[in-house]
């Protein structure tokens, strides 16, 4: 398609979700120009299991930026920089050769890898994982999904070692992809949720690869935040020579979008899981309480990092109210379900479908659903599950407090799931907590579109980029301290029955 000229204008963002993919077209002052979403099958071939096809997920990407360039009503010609965001921990290897996939993209959700974990447990392993990565040996992080892939694909594991197979998170699969090939690289707050990297040093750590039986081989090159990754070679719908200038972790991109680049600033992004991340500066703290420590940005040579913690499943829960147990027809229509009832009738539901995440960390607990009577209502079920979406957040907060040993005052939130203002409220009120939603929620997208906007000096620093951030409502918790804690210990009785 020729190469790009010399004024560019707007900014490209793809934001590659769990269970969709998400394109934005931002001009300089962050208006929202275009946002398109495509959603691709999920695949769930055994109990704890969840893949996704890369075909399908590279699709939806090329379908999301032919139509945000349309809707944008701009060229692609005048896209200046392009930035790439991802769902963190899932993990492909593909051939170098073909750029073949060598088994489909095993999701974060996934569980199988829990018996590797529990075996090097065991072997008395965690604390050199703990203490090297700042995460706790879980199936959710990537390196023992490398390792099972290995293990169960014929050949790969002798490819591997020849160095014939590359793996990637999702940033590093769609930087291959757009720059045809020519790129192997990952951003540094990719790198710190594979188990394998060094979060002092910013580098693959040999002994932690080789305790995980990973050849080096298969890693890709890690790189900053900021910065030209390569260009775009190849592509339909976009000339070549496009600079991929911004690439992050899908959380560490929310925390950038909502300004959070000082230490104290708290995020809570409300997806298909809901995360939360608290910058502690230039120096990592170490979790006691269970949170994973993680890098929070790698800007200008330097490091700096957050403490995180996630809860594996929340717009997944309203997704499984209406795919599963079919009460709704819509996610949208939950919050007037929710509504209809002045309270969750006795309903209690730990929506651990997926395992607990932080900071309990039982991979093998399930989803409970409790406290039904011949009077329970679809309703109180839809209440119950906005509930149960807050309350585990409150736990992961309180966690964070105890670690960060300073208080939480203020809460800014963003993700499809933050619209719902009764989840919102329910939130403020169970964690005594202001919340702040932005006028733009899609900060994931919006944090990789600033990311790419510094990389070629679109924006020239941190402090534009914040004049760009607006507040559009804030939620002012309502209820008592007597009455928050008295529903936290109702909710910690039912997380005790869901771990039996």
């Amino acid at each position: 398609m020729g190469t790009v000229p010399a004024s560019p204008k707007f900014i490209l963002s793809v934001d590659q979700g769990t269970t969709g993919t998400t394109v934005i077209v931002v001009d300089s002052k962050a208006s929202l120009l275009a946002k398109v979403t495509h959603e691709f099958k999920q695949y769930f071939p055994k109990p704890g299991w969840v893949e996704h096809d890369p075909d399908d997920i590279w699709n939806s990407v090329l379908k999301g930026i032919s139509q945000a360039l349309k809707e944008a009503k701009i060229s692609a010609f005048q896209v200046a920089a392009i930035g790439l965001t991802n769902q963190r921990e899932t993990t492909l290897l593909w051939e170098r050769k073909s750029g073949r996939a060598v088994y489909p993209a095993i999701v974060w959700q996934d569980r199988r890898t829990a018996p590797l974990c529990a075996s090097l447990k065991k072997a008395g392993r965690e604390k050199l994982f703990h203490q090297k990565t700042g995460l706790f040996l879980d199936p959710y992080f990537s390196g023992t999904k490398i390792r099972w892939i290995l293990d169960h694909v014929p050949g790969v594991l002798t490819r591997a070692q020849k160095g014939d197979i590359a793996f990637g998170t999702i940033d590093s699969f769609l930087l291959w992809k757009l720059t045809g090939g020519q790129v192997h690289k990952t951003d540094a707050t990719n790198a710190s949720r594979t188990l394998l990297m060094n979060l002092k040093t910013l580098r693959w750590d040999s002994r932690l690869c080789s305790v995980l039986g990973v050849p080096m081989k298969v890693l890709p090159e890690i790189s900053p935040n900021v910065g030209i990754l390569g260009l775009t070679k190849n592509m339909p719908h976009l000339p070549d020579g496009i600079p991929i200038a911004g690439m992050a972790g899908d959380q560490q991109a929310a925390l950038f979008g909502q300004g959070g680049t000082f230490s104290g600033d708290v995020k809570c992004t409300f997806g298909t899981g809901s995360f939360i991340l608290l910058h502690t500066g230039q120096t990592p703290v170490l979790s006691r309480w269970g949170n994973v420590t993680t890098l929070a940005l790698y800007l200008n040579g330097r490091p700096s990092y957050a403490l995180e913690g996630g809860a594996f499943i929340c717009g997944a829960a309203v997704q499984w109210l209406r795919d599963g147990l079919k009460i709704i027809r819509s996610s949208s229509e939950v919050e007037g379900l929710a509504s209809s009832v002045s309270d969750n009738g006795g309903v209690q539901f730990v929506p651990a479908l997926a395992g607990l995440g932080a900071p309990y960390w039982k991979p093998e607990v399930r989803g409970l659903l409790c406290g039904l009577t011949r009077g329970t209502q679809r309703g109180h079920i839809a209440r119950a599950t906005l509930e149960g979406i807050a309350l585990q957040n409150v736990d992961i907060l309180r966690a964070m407090a105890k670690d960060f040993k300073r208080p939480i005052n203020v809460l800014r939130v963003d993700g499809g799931a933050s619209e719902n203002d009764l989840l919102m409220q329910i939130q403020a009120d169970y964690a005594g907590l202001r919340l702040y939603r932005p006028k733009i929620i899609e900060t994931t997208a919006l944090g990789a579109a600033f990311m790419a906007g510094l990389g070629v000096g679109f924006w020239k620093n941190l402090a534009e980029i914040k004049k760009n951030w607006n507040k559009e409502k804030e939620f002012i918790p309502v209820l008592s301290a007597k009455e928050r804690e008295e529903r936290l210990k109702i909710w910690h009785q039912a997380i005790g029955r869901s771990r039996l």
